[in-house]
Protein backbone atom coordinates (compact mmCIF):
# COMPACT_ATOMS: atom_id res chain seq x y z
CA UNK A 1 0.00 0.00 0.00
CA UNK A 2 0.62 3.60 -0.60
CA UNK A 3 0.53 6.83 1.17
CA UNK A 4 0.22 9.62 -0.82
CA UNK A 5 0.52 12.94 0.37
CA UNK A 6 -0.68 16.41 -0.43
CA UNK A 7 -1.28 16.13 -4.59
CA UNK A 8 -1.30 19.13 -6.24
CA UNK A 9 -4.08 19.44 -8.12
CA UNK A 10 -7.29 19.43 -6.66
CA UNK A 11 -10.96 20.91 -7.66
CA UNK A 12 -11.63 24.58 -8.54
CA UNK A 13 -12.65 27.66 -6.15
CA UNK A 14 -14.02 26.40 -2.24
CA UNK A 15 -14.14 27.92 0.90
CA UNK A 16 -12.45 27.14 4.16
CA UNK A 17 -14.77 27.34 7.30
CA UNK A 18 -13.60 27.06 10.75
CA UNK A 19 -13.36 23.83 11.25
CA UNK A 20 -14.14 23.35 14.75
CA UNK A 21 -13.74 19.04 14.99
CA UNK A 22 -11.12 19.25 17.92
CA UNK A 23 -13.80 19.47 19.95
CA UNK A 24 -14.81 15.47 19.15
CA UNK A 25 -12.31 13.98 17.35
CA UNK A 26 -10.24 12.36 20.21
CA UNK A 27 -13.37 11.26 21.62
CA UNK A 28 -14.03 7.55 20.85
CA UNK A 29 -17.05 6.24 19.85
CA UNK A 30 -19.71 5.36 22.98
CA UNK A 31 -22.55 3.00 22.67
CA UNK A 32 -26.09 5.67 23.73
CA UNK A 33 -28.69 3.83 25.71
CA UNK A 34 -32.09 2.98 24.23
CA UNK A 35 -34.84 5.25 24.59
CA UNK A 36 -38.52 4.75 26.06
CA UNK A 37 -39.95 4.87 22.56
CA UNK A 38 -38.08 4.01 19.24
CA UNK A 39 -39.77 5.94 16.24
CA UNK A 40 -39.02 4.57 12.74
CA UNK A 41 -40.15 6.23 9.70
CA UNK A 42 -40.31 4.36 6.85
CA UNK A 43 -38.42 6.82 4.26
CA UNK A 44 -35.29 7.46 5.70
CA UNK A 45 -33.92 7.64 2.22
CA UNK A 46 -34.14 8.29 -1.19
CA UNK A 47 -36.70 6.42 -2.97
CA UNK A 48 -39.89 4.36 -2.38
CA UNK A 49 -40.76 4.33 1.36
CA UNK A 50 -40.19 0.89 3.11
CA UNK A 51 -43.74 -1.49 3.18
CA UNK A 52 -44.17 -2.08 6.99
CA UNK A 53 -44.97 -6.04 6.98
CA UNK A 54 -45.43 -6.08 11.19
CA UNK A 55 -49.04 -5.36 13.03
CA UNK A 56 -49.47 -3.46 16.32
CA UNK A 57 -48.76 -5.23 19.43
CA UNK A 58 -46.43 -7.41 17.92
CA UNK A 59 -42.86 -8.38 19.92
CA UNK A 60 -40.07 -8.31 17.97
CA UNK A 61 -36.18 -8.63 17.82
CA UNK A 62 -33.35 -6.55 17.66
CA UNK A 63 -32.37 -6.72 14.29
CA UNK A 64 -35.34 -8.11 13.05
CA UNK A 65 -37.23 -7.29 9.99
CA UNK A 66 -40.07 -4.44 10.33
CA UNK A 67 -40.57 -2.93 6.71
CA UNK A 68 -39.14 -4.57 3.48
CA UNK A 69 -37.91 -2.80 0.48
CA UNK A 70 -40.80 -1.12 -2.06
CA UNK A 71 -39.01 -2.18 -5.00
CA UNK A 72 -35.39 -1.35 -6.84
CA UNK A 73 -34.45 1.95 -5.38
CA UNK A 74 -35.96 1.44 -1.57
CA UNK A 75 -34.34 -0.62 1.09
CA UNK A 76 -36.04 -2.21 4.11
CA UNK A 77 -35.87 -1.57 7.61
CA UNK A 78 -35.10 -3.80 10.56
CA UNK A 79 -35.73 -3.21 14.52
CA UNK A 80 -33.16 -1.07 16.52
CA UNK A 81 -34.49 -3.16 19.93
CA UNK A 82 -35.90 -5.88 20.92
CA UNK A 83 -39.17 -4.75 22.05
CA UNK A 84 -43.14 -4.25 21.16
CA UNK A 85 -44.59 -2.48 18.05
CA UNK A 86 -46.94 -0.14 20.08
CA UNK A 87 -48.52 1.79 17.33
CA UNK A 88 -48.09 2.28 13.01
CA UNK A 89 -49.00 5.84 12.03
CA UNK A 90 -47.79 8.97 11.17
CA UNK A 91 -44.17 10.11 12.50
CA UNK A 92 -42.98 13.89 11.97
CA UNK A 93 -39.63 13.81 9.54
CA UNK A 94 -37.01 16.60 9.20
CA UNK A 95 -38.96 18.17 6.12
CA UNK A 96 -42.01 18.66 8.23
CA UNK A 97 -44.00 16.10 6.42
CA UNK A 98 -46.05 13.48 8.26
CA UNK A 99 -44.96 10.10 6.88
CA UNK A 100 -46.02 6.06 8.09
CA UNK A 101 -43.82 5.15 10.89
CA UNK A 102 -43.29 2.18 13.63
CA UNK A 103 -43.23 3.31 17.20
CA UNK A 104 -41.78 0.70 18.74
CA UNK A 105 -41.22 0.41 22.66
CA UNK A 106 -38.13 -1.49 24.06
CA UNK A 107 -38.23 -4.60 26.60
CA UNK A 108 -36.60 -3.21 30.02
CA UNK A 109 -33.56 -5.48 30.36
CA UNK A 110 -33.80 -7.86 27.29
CA UNK A 111 -29.95 -9.07 26.40
CA UNK A 112 -30.94 -7.11 22.82
CA UNK A 113 -29.23 -10.02 21.45
CA UNK A 114 -29.24 -9.38 16.97
CA UNK A 115 -31.17 -11.68 14.89
CA UNK A 116 -28.89 -12.80 12.26
CA UNK A 117 -29.64 -13.02 8.34
CA UNK A 118 -28.06 -14.79 5.21
CA UNK A 119 -24.62 -14.47 5.30
CA UNK A 120 -22.61 -13.09 2.17
CA UNK A 121 -19.81 -15.39 1.91
CA UNK A 122 -17.20 -12.94 -0.17
CA UNK A 123 -15.21 -15.77 -1.98
CA UNK A 124 -18.26 -17.73 -3.83
CA UNK A 125 -21.11 -14.04 -3.76
CA UNK A 126 -21.58 -12.94 -7.88
CA UNK A 127 -21.83 -9.03 -7.55
CA UNK A 128 -25.80 -9.57 -7.88
CA UNK A 129 -25.75 -11.38 -4.42
CA UNK A 130 -23.49 -8.78 -3.05
CA UNK A 131 -25.69 -5.83 -4.07
CA UNK A 132 -29.23 -8.07 -3.25
CA UNK A 133 -26.98 -8.62 0.67
CA UNK A 134 -26.24 -4.53 0.82
CA UNK A 135 -30.16 -4.17 -0.37
CA UNK A 136 -31.21 -6.69 2.63
CA UNK A 137 -28.98 -5.50 5.10
CA UNK A 138 -30.71 -1.65 4.30
CA UNK A 139 -27.87 0.08 3.71
CA UNK A 140 -27.89 3.96 2.49
CA UNK A 141 -25.06 6.73 1.92
CA UNK A 142 -24.53 7.30 5.65
CA UNK A 143 -22.83 10.64 4.25
CA UNK A 144 -26.01 12.25 4.59
CA UNK A 145 -27.78 11.46 0.88
CA UNK A 146 -29.32 8.29 2.66
CA UNK A 147 -28.98 7.16 -1.14
CA UNK A 148 -29.69 3.23 -1.92
CA UNK A 149 -25.81 1.75 -1.80
CA UNK A 150 -26.56 -1.53 -3.91
CA UNK A 151 -28.54 1.16 -6.52
CA UNK A 152 -24.81 3.40 -6.97
CA UNK A 153 -23.09 -0.22 -7.18
CA UNK A 154 -25.35 -1.08 -10.18
CA UNK A 155 -22.64 -0.16 -12.82
CA UNK A 156 -24.82 0.54 -16.13
CA UNK A 157 -24.77 -1.87 -18.82
CA UNK A 158 -21.64 -0.39 -21.68
CA UNK A 159 -19.91 1.54 -18.79
CA UNK A 160 -17.16 0.77 -16.73
CA UNK A 161 -15.85 1.24 -12.58
CA UNK A 162 -11.88 1.85 -12.96
CA UNK A 163 -11.96 3.20 -9.62
CA UNK A 164 -13.44 2.62 -6.19
CA UNK A 165 -13.29 5.40 -4.45
CA UNK A 166 -13.71 5.47 -0.55
CA UNK A 167 -14.42 8.80 0.69
CA UNK A 168 -13.21 9.62 4.20
CA UNK A 169 -12.78 13.66 3.51
CA UNK A 170 -15.66 14.65 5.98
CA UNK A 171 -14.94 18.22 5.14
CA UNK A 172 -18.07 19.14 6.92
CA UNK A 173 -17.36 21.93 10.23
CA UNK A 174 -17.85 19.96 13.44
CA UNK A 175 -18.86 16.24 12.31
CA UNK A 176 -15.99 13.82 13.13
CA UNK A 177 -18.16 10.90 12.51
CA UNK A 178 -16.23 9.28 9.56
CA UNK A 179 -12.72 10.11 11.38
CA UNK A 180 -13.57 7.94 14.45
CA UNK A 181 -14.63 5.39 11.99
CA UNK A 182 -11.67 5.15 10.33
CA UNK A 183 -9.84 4.75 13.68
CA UNK A 184 -11.82 2.30 15.29
CA UNK A 185 -12.97 0.41 12.31
CA UNK A 186 -10.09 -0.14 10.24
CA UNK A 187 -10.59 -3.85 9.71
CA UNK A 188 -14.71 -3.46 8.44
CA UNK A 189 -13.67 -0.92 6.12
CA UNK A 190 -11.28 -3.45 4.16
CA UNK A 191 -13.81 -6.33 4.73
CA UNK A 192 -16.31 -3.55 3.07
CA UNK A 193 -14.17 -2.65 0.31
CA UNK A 194 -13.26 -6.10 -1.08
CA UNK A 195 -17.04 -6.39 -1.32
CA UNK A 196 -17.33 -3.43 -3.18
CA UNK A 197 -14.19 -4.09 -5.49
CA UNK A 198 -15.93 -7.61 -6.68
CA UNK A 199 -19.34 -5.94 -6.79
CA UNK A 200 -18.12 -2.82 -8.88
CA UNK A 201 -15.70 -4.87 -10.98
CA UNK A 202 -13.07 -1.82 -10.10
CA UNK A 203 -9.41 -2.79 -10.20
CA UNK A 204 -8.32 -0.51 -7.60
CA UNK A 205 -9.30 1.43 -4.49
CA UNK A 206 -8.32 4.56 -3.11
CA UNK A 207 -9.21 6.06 0.94
CA UNK A 208 -9.57 9.84 0.27
CA UNK A 209 -8.49 11.76 3.45
CA UNK A 210 -8.12 15.83 4.14
CA UNK A 211 -4.75 16.61 5.84
CA UNK A 212 -6.73 17.47 9.14
CA UNK A 213 -6.87 13.53 10.11
CA UNK A 214 -3.54 12.39 9.79
CA UNK A 215 -3.87 9.87 12.38
CA UNK A 216 -6.56 8.30 10.30
CA UNK A 217 -4.51 8.28 7.43
CA UNK A 218 -1.34 7.12 9.32
CA UNK A 219 -3.74 4.35 10.88
CA UNK A 220 -5.11 2.86 7.63
CA UNK A 221 -2.08 2.99 5.64
CA UNK A 222 -0.23 0.79 8.32
CA UNK A 223 -3.02 -1.66 8.95
CA UNK A 224 -3.94 -2.05 4.73
CA UNK A 225 -3.53 -5.61 4.08
CA UNK A 226 -1.15 -6.18 1.84
CA UNK A 227 -3.17 -7.91 -0.91
CA UNK A 228 -5.91 -5.47 -0.78
CA UNK A 229 -5.10 -3.17 -4.70
CA UNK A 230 -5.28 -0.14 -2.09
CA UNK A 231 -3.97 3.45 -1.58
CA UNK A 232 -4.51 6.11 1.19
CA UNK A 233 -4.36 9.72 -0.51
CA UNK A 234 -4.13 12.85 1.78
CA UNK A 235 -5.61 16.05 0.26
CA UNK A 236 -5.01 19.93 1.30
CA UNK A 237 -8.25 20.73 3.26
CA UNK A 238 -10.85 22.55 1.43
CA UNK A 239 -14.48 22.48 1.50
CA UNK A 240 -16.30 21.32 0.12
CA UNK A 241 -13.85 18.37 -0.81
CA UNK A 242 -16.31 15.61 0.42
CA UNK A 243 -18.61 16.15 -2.50
CA UNK A 244 -18.17 13.07 -4.74
CA UNK A 245 -17.47 15.12 -8.02
CA UNK A 246 -15.34 17.16 -6.35
CA UNK A 247 -12.98 14.79 -4.84
CA UNK A 248 -13.35 12.78 -7.80
CA UNK A 249 -11.59 15.69 -10.16
CA UNK A 250 -9.25 15.98 -6.76
CA UNK A 251 -7.57 12.56 -6.52
CA UNK A 252 -7.99 11.92 -10.83
CA UNK A 253 -8.09 15.28 -12.49
CA UNK A 254 -11.55 14.03 -14.03
CA UNK A 255 -14.83 16.00 -14.34
CA UNK A 256 -18.16 14.68 -14.17
CA UNK A 257 -20.04 15.97 -16.79
CA UNK A 258 -22.81 18.41 -16.34
CA UNK A 259 -26.23 15.93 -15.36
CA UNK A 260 -23.67 12.92 -14.81
CA UNK A 261 -22.71 10.21 -12.78
CA UNK A 262 -19.14 9.34 -11.76
CA UNK A 263 -19.63 6.31 -13.32
CA UNK A 264 -19.82 8.23 -16.35
CA UNK A 265 -15.90 8.85 -15.76
CA UNK A 266 -15.50 5.57 -14.79
CA UNK A 267 -15.35 5.54 -10.77
CA UNK A 268 -18.02 4.46 -8.14
CA UNK A 269 -17.44 6.61 -4.44
CA UNK A 270 -18.72 5.16 -1.32
CA UNK A 271 -19.11 6.91 2.05
CA UNK A 272 -16.14 5.56 4.74
CA UNK A 273 -18.46 4.53 7.02
CA UNK A 274 -21.10 3.11 4.38
CA UNK A 275 -17.84 0.92 3.55
CA UNK A 276 -17.53 -0.30 7.41
CA UNK A 277 -20.97 -1.07 7.63
CA UNK A 278 -20.84 -3.27 4.30
CA UNK A 279 -17.63 -5.02 5.84
CA UNK A 280 -19.83 -5.76 9.29
CA UNK A 281 -23.15 -6.40 8.46
CA UNK A 282 -22.79 -8.66 5.41
CA UNK A 283 -20.70 -11.42 6.51
CA UNK A 284 -23.82 -12.19 8.96
CA UNK A 285 -26.34 -11.27 6.67
CA UNK A 286 -27.51 -8.59 9.58
CA UNK A 287 -30.09 -5.26 9.10
CA UNK A 288 -28.08 -2.05 10.12
CA UNK A 289 -29.65 -1.16 13.46
CA UNK A 290 -27.55 1.73 14.69
CA UNK A 291 -24.86 4.56 13.57
CA UNK A 292 -22.34 7.08 14.80
CA UNK A 293 -23.33 10.53 14.93
CA UNK A 294 -21.39 13.29 16.19
CA UNK A 295 -23.41 14.92 18.72
CA UNK A 296 -21.70 18.73 19.54
CA UNK A 297 -21.78 22.43 19.17
CA UNK A 298 -21.68 25.26 22.50
CA UNK A 299 -24.93 24.42 23.52
CA UNK A 300 -23.89 20.53 24.09
CA UNK A 301 -22.23 19.41 27.34
CA UNK A 302 -21.66 15.80 26.57
CA UNK A 303 -20.09 16.28 23.40
CA UNK A 304 -19.38 12.89 21.60
CA UNK A 305 -19.04 10.13 18.92
CA UNK A 306 -21.87 7.61 19.94
CA UNK A 307 -23.25 5.04 18.41
CA UNK A 308 -26.58 5.51 18.13
CA UNK A 309 -30.32 3.02 17.37
CA UNK A 310 -31.87 4.62 14.45
CA UNK A 311 -35.54 5.75 15.47
CA UNK A 312 -33.66 7.31 18.54
CA UNK A 313 -35.98 10.39 19.26
CA UNK A 314 -33.78 13.50 18.95
CA UNK A 315 -35.30 15.32 22.19
CA UNK A 316 -34.13 12.13 24.17
CA UNK A 317 -30.69 12.30 22.65
CA UNK A 318 -30.44 16.03 23.25
CA UNK A 319 -31.54 15.47 27.36
CA UNK A 320 -29.16 12.37 27.45
CA UNK A 321 -26.18 15.04 26.11
CA UNK A 322 -27.22 17.74 28.44
CA UNK A 323 -28.20 20.44 25.57
CA UNK A 324 -28.35 24.22 26.99
CA UNK A 325 -31.95 25.25 28.23
CA UNK A 326 -31.48 28.15 25.14
CA UNK A 327 -31.44 26.27 22.87
CA UNK A 328 -31.38 28.36 19.27
CA UNK A 329 -31.40 25.92 16.64
CA UNK A 330 -30.24 22.26 16.13
CA UNK A 331 -28.84 21.40 12.93
CA UNK A 332 -29.02 17.60 11.57
CA UNK A 333 -25.93 17.36 10.08
CA UNK A 334 -23.05 19.71 10.00
CA UNK A 335 -24.25 23.63 9.80
CA UNK A 336 -22.92 24.18 5.64
CA UNK A 337 -24.88 21.41 4.25
CA UNK A 338 -27.27 20.30 7.41
CA UNK A 339 -30.60 21.02 8.22
CA UNK A 340 -32.13 22.92 10.85
CA UNK A 341 -34.66 21.43 12.68
CA UNK A 342 -38.12 22.57 13.35
CA UNK A 343 -39.63 20.14 15.75
CA UNK A 344 -37.51 17.97 18.62
CA UNK A 345 -39.68 14.77 17.98
CA UNK A 346 -38.29 13.53 14.89
CA UNK A 347 -36.15 10.97 15.25
CA UNK A 348 -32.37 10.05 14.63
CA UNK A 349 -31.98 8.14 10.44
CA UNK A 350 -29.85 6.59 8.85
CA UNK A 351 -28.36 9.73 6.86
CA UNK A 352 -27.89 11.69 10.39
CA UNK A 353 -24.35 12.26 10.39
CA UNK A 354 -24.12 14.40 13.31
CA UNK A 355 -26.04 16.60 15.60
CA UNK A 356 -24.65 20.36 16.29
CA UNK A 357 -26.37 22.39 18.89
CA UNK A 358 -26.39 26.27 19.06
CA UNK A 359 -27.18 28.39 22.21
CA UNK A 360 -29.20 32.16 21.17
CA UNK A 361 -25.66 33.13 22.03
CA UNK A 362 -23.94 31.71 19.63
CA UNK A 363 -26.52 32.48 16.65
CA UNK A 364 -25.93 34.96 14.45
CA UNK A 365 -28.80 36.73 13.17
CA UNK A 366 -28.49 38.75 9.96
CA UNK A 367 -30.51 42.80 10.66
CA UNK A 368 -31.31 42.46 6.72
CA UNK A 369 -30.67 41.11 3.29
CA UNK A 370 -29.04 43.59 0.62
CA UNK A 371 -29.34 43.38 -3.20
CA UNK A 372 -26.62 41.43 -4.80
CA UNK A 373 -23.31 44.16 -5.39
CA UNK A 374 -22.33 41.94 -8.10
CA UNK A 375 -18.95 41.66 -6.21
CA UNK A 376 -18.41 37.85 -7.25
CA UNK A 377 -17.33 36.43 -4.20
CA UNK A 378 -20.02 33.91 -4.71
CA UNK A 379 -18.09 32.75 -8.47
CA UNK A 380 -15.07 32.32 -7.16
CA UNK A 381 -16.70 30.24 -4.21
CA UNK A 382 -18.38 27.40 -6.32
CA UNK A 383 -16.59 24.48 -6.88
CA UNK A 384 -19.11 23.54 -9.90
CA UNK A 385 -18.19 27.36 -11.28
CA UNK A 386 -21.99 28.00 -11.43
CA UNK A 387 -23.29 31.54 -11.17
CA UNK A 388 -25.01 31.75 -8.23
CA UNK A 389 -26.10 35.58 -8.18
CA UNK A 390 -27.32 35.49 -11.29
CA UNK A 391 -29.39 32.32 -10.06
CA UNK A 392 -30.08 34.02 -6.94
CA UNK A 393 -31.68 37.27 -9.46
CA UNK A 394 -33.45 34.44 -10.98
CA UNK A 395 -35.17 32.64 -7.97
CA UNK A 396 -36.33 35.96 -6.39
CA UNK A 397 -38.06 36.43 -9.44
CA UNK A 398 -39.06 32.38 -9.59
CA UNK A 399 -37.84 32.02 -13.20
CA UNK A 400 -37.34 28.87 -12.03
CA UNK A 401 -37.35 26.79 -15.70
CA UNK A 402 -34.72 29.70 -17.07
CA UNK A 403 -32.48 28.83 -13.82
CA UNK A 404 -32.80 24.73 -14.88
CA UNK A 405 -32.73 25.24 -18.55
CA UNK A 406 -29.87 27.94 -18.71
CA UNK A 407 -27.90 28.40 -15.53
CA UNK A 408 -27.78 24.78 -14.53
CA UNK A 409 -29.44 25.06 -11.45
CA UNK A 410 -29.80 20.81 -11.01
CA UNK A 411 -26.11 20.46 -10.83
CA UNK A 412 -25.90 22.68 -7.68
CA UNK A 413 -25.31 20.36 -4.85
CA UNK A 414 -26.72 22.78 -2.40
CA UNK A 415 -23.06 22.52 -0.47
CA UNK A 416 -23.06 26.83 1.10
CA UNK A 417 -20.19 28.42 -0.36
CA UNK A 418 -21.71 30.75 -2.81
CA UNK A 419 -24.37 31.94 0.77
CA UNK A 420 -21.37 31.53 3.28
CA UNK A 421 -19.39 33.94 1.49
CA UNK A 422 -22.11 36.72 0.61
CA UNK A 423 -21.65 40.06 1.75
CA UNK A 424 -25.51 40.90 1.05
CA UNK A 425 -25.96 38.00 3.45
CA UNK A 426 -28.17 36.50 0.10
CA UNK A 427 -29.66 32.66 1.42
CA UNK A 428 -28.56 31.85 -1.81
CA UNK A 429 -28.43 28.16 -0.50
CA UNK A 430 -32.20 28.27 0.11
CA UNK A 431 -33.10 30.15 -2.76
CA UNK A 432 -31.56 27.35 -4.75
CA UNK A 433 -33.42 24.58 -2.57
CA UNK A 434 -36.99 25.56 -3.50
CA UNK A 435 -36.24 26.12 -7.24
CA UNK A 436 -34.85 22.91 -7.41
CA UNK A 437 -38.00 21.39 -5.65
CA UNK A 438 -40.50 23.40 -7.84
CA UNK A 439 -38.49 22.84 -10.95
CA UNK A 440 -38.62 18.32 -9.90
CA UNK A 441 -42.58 18.56 -9.07
CA UNK A 442 -42.81 20.36 -12.46
CA UNK A 443 -40.91 17.76 -14.98
CA UNK A 444 -42.75 15.17 -12.56
CA UNK A 445 -45.89 16.25 -13.64
CA UNK A 446 -45.38 16.92 -16.93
Amino acid sequence: MTLNLFRKKTFRHGVHPPEHKDQTNGLPIRQFPFAPVIILPMSQHIGAPSKVIVREGQEVMRGQLLAEADGYVSVPTHAPVSGRVRKIGNVPTISGQMTTGIYLEPFPGASQAVCAGTPVDLDTATPDAIRDGIQRAGIVGLGGAAFPTHVKLKVPEGKTCEVLIINGIECEPYLTTDHRVMLEQAGDIFTGMRYLLKATGASRAIIGIEANKPDAADHLSREMPTDLPATVEVLPVKYPQGAEKMLITALLGREVPSGGLPIDVGVVSVNVATCAEIGRLLPTGRGIQERVVTITGPGVEKKGNYLIPIGTPLRFVLEQVGASERISEVYMGGPMMGVAVSNLDISIVKGTSGIVVFPEEDVWHPEKVYPCIKCGACLDACPLSLNPSQLGILAKHESYDLMAEDYHLMDCFECGSCAYVCPSNIPLTQYFRIAKRTVKQRRAKA
